[in-house]
Order: structure tokens, then C-alpha cells, then sequence
């Protein structure tokens, strides 16, 4: 059945919960797993209903990585312009929580570093080994895991190829919460505060985050109120302040 359907999605509330589902092979990327990732990032950027998203993976494993089966047949889980799994060179513009059980090697590390925050079992395990295979990190890992740890311990874990735990990665700073049950119960958690707030304002929060690091000193003001501008004068903010004043809890248009 996973081989059919190997992403599967769920709505709840304002959250999109998106599964790879390839238990059966430690949920490895397969291209068919790529492009159901992308259309689910599409469907989490499109739809105004959502406002979070949560990506995880069935039969307790996160994802191992790439298929190694189907590349030796010469299939690359990759998409042009979207990256591995169709998601590291193209992240959603709203959040994106990993949830994170027992393995996340590889591609499969690398999705969960493509993403905005992690939550992970205290089991999991994470780790770039692809030099053990004569490979590099190349969807990402190389470049993100020097931006979100100490430079030295990034260069250590790639070029060692060794794996890390939960513990040790809540130290490093690269994952936001670390629960002794289900990551997939933590994730909901962290979705449902973040979901909870004005869907405008969340999202231009978010780009103003991930932009500015490359932003020039004498433009950054200038950039950010280009984004946050027109939160400012939405209707939603409207209603956040009407809310606050009637002591009632906000009704979001995304307006």
C-alpha cells in the first residue's frame, strides 16, 4: 500500500501533516516520495486554510535517506528546482516542523535541516553519512549543517560520517524540543501554538527570519518593512487588537 501511496497528508485544524510512507524501506526517497512531497508543499503554500505544516515518517523511522536500490537502476530522487524529496532547495514559505523517530541519516537529515524547526524522539538518531558510501551530502547538508551548528562539529559529523543523538543535537541547537514519547504528539504541540497565531503575520515572520541573514546592514530595515508592511494594515490585524481589547480569542481571515 505504501509503495502506492508513499506520502500521505492529513488537515487538522490549520496544521498539514505530511508522512513518508515507506516504512518497508526506512522511508527512503524514491522519486515517487519526491514528488508527493512537492505536491503537499504546494498544497501547504496554497491553501489559506493552513498554516503550519508537519513532515514525519511512518513505522517509527523518519527517513534513511536515498534509495539506494533505485539510484544503482539510475533514478535520482531529486526534482529541478525543488532539490531531494522535493523539498530541500525549496522550502515552504509557511513553517515546516519536523517530527522526527528513530532514523534521520543522509537525505533524510537533510530534510529534516531544510526544515524551519525539529522535534525529535529521545531515541532518534541523525547523521550525514554518505561519505561511508563514497558520496557527499549534497542536498543540503554541506551547506545547512555549518549555518545551524558549530562549524567544527559540522565539519567532524561530515567527514566522519558518524551518527548523533536526540541529546546531543538539543545541545548543538539544531533541534527545538526533544520528547520520550511519539515526535509526531511533541510536533502537534509546537503546530497548534504557532497555528493559533495570525496566519499573515506568521508567515511574513518567517521570511524575515530566513532572509535577512543575507541582507546588507544599511537595507535590512528597508526589506523588512517591504514584508511586514502590509501585516500591519491587514484585516487581521485588525482583528488581533479587537481581539485583545474584548478579551476574546482572534477569528483569522488571512487578510
Amino acid at each position: 500500500m505504501s509503495e502506492e501511496t508513499p506520502v500521505l497528508t492529513e488537515v487538522r485544524g490549520p496544521i498539514l501533516i505530511i508522512t513518508l510512507n515507506r516504512p518497508e524501506a526506512k522511508n527512503a526517497a524514491n522519486l515517487a516520495l519526491s514528488k508527493g512531497v512537492a505536491a503537499a508543499i504546494d498544497r501547504l503554500d496554497a491553501d489559506d486554510s493552513l498554516s503550519v505544516g508537519i513532515i514525519t515518517g511512518a513505522g517509527g523511522t523518519f527517513c534513511s535517506g536515498m534509495d539506494l536500490k533505485g539510484f544503482l537502476k539510475g533514478e535520482r530522487p531529486s526534482i529541478p528546482g525543488r532539490g531531494f524529496a522535493g523539498l530541500t532547495e525549496a522550502p515552504p514559505k509557511k513553517p515546516l516542523i519536523a517530527a522526527v523517530d528513530g532514523y534521520a541519516l543522509a537525505g533524510g537529515m537533510e530534510i529534516a535541516l531544510s526544515c524551519d524547526m525539529i522535534v525529535a524522539s529521545r531515541n532518534a538518531k541523525f547523521g550525514i553519512p554518505e561519505v561511508k558510501r563514497g558520496l557527499a551530502a549534497a542536498a543540503g547538508g554541506l551547506i545547512r549543517m555549518p549555518r545551524q551548528m558549530p562549524f567544527r562539529v559540522a565539519m567532524e559529523f561530515a567527514l566522519t560520517g558518524e551518527f548523533f543523538g536526540a541529546e546531543r543535537a538539543h545541545q548543538l541547537g539544531i533541534i527545538n524540543r526533544v520528547t520520550d514519547g511519539p515526535a509526531l504528539d511533541a510536533a502537534f504541540e509546537l503546530a497548534a501554538a504557532i497555528g493559533a497565531n495570525g496566519p499573515l503575520a506568521v508567515k511574513a515572520s518567517k521570511q524575515v527570519i530566513v532572509e535577512s541573514r543575507l541582507w546588507p546592514e544599511d537595507e535590512m530595515w528597508k526589506r523588512q518593512q517591504e514584508i511586514v508592511g502590509p501585516v500591519f494594515v491587514s484585516e487581521d490585524a485588525r482583528e488581533g487588537a479587537a481581539a485583545f481589547a474584548e478579551k476574546r480569542a482572534p477569528n483569522w481571515k488571512g487578510k
